[in-house]
Parts: C-alpha cells; sequence; structure tokens
C-alpha cells in the first residue's frame, strides 16, 4: 500500500487527467455560459413585454419590441465582455 506522499507526487495536474472532450468542455465553459446568458436575457425581456403589452391591453406590441431590444443589448454586451475578456 503506497504511503500518502507517495500519493501525493502521483497525483496528476488537473489538465493531465482528462480526456479531450472534458478538455475541450472546459475550455468552453466560459463560451457557453456567456451564450446561455445572451439567449436568456432576450427570452426575459421579450415575455415581460408581452406580458406588459398584454395587462395594459395595446393593440401594437410596442413594449414586446422594448424589452426584446433591451434583451439583446445587453445579452450582447455581456456576451462579447465575456468573449473578449477571455482573449486577455
Amino acid at each position: 500500500m503506497p504511503e500518502p506522499r507517495d500519493r501525493e507526487r502521483r497525483e496528476p495536474d488537473e489538465e493531465e487527467g482528462l480526456s479531450n472532450l472534458a478538455s475541450a468542455y472546459r475550455k468552453a465553459g466560459p463560451y457557453i455560459a456567456a451564450s446561455t446568458q445572451l439567449a436568456v436575457s432576450v427570452c426575459v425581456f421579450t415575455l415581460l413585454g408581452v406580458w406588459l403589452d398584454r395587462k395594459w391591453e395595446h393593440q401594437t406590441p410596442w413594449l414586446t419590441l422594448v424589452g426584446a431590444a433591451v434583451g439583446m443589448t445587453g445579452g450582447f454586451i455581456g456576451f462579447f465582455r465575456t468573449v473578449l475578456g477571455k482573449r486577455k
């Protein structure tokens, strides 16, 4: 039975023990999170606009369009901050 010191020496680096697929997912993780944030922000703000348009009985869906634009703008800002921030 190996002693605890031997086990400490034999522990692989964090990346060494991972398969190629796991390593790729680890590297892609921040980008997957950023794209999910983009999609969720567009959906949330668009649905908020739809809800407000129905609540206030608007004939033209202005708040839906404003909500989608705000969601896209905020989502893209967060997305590009993440993507461009990881290149440094």
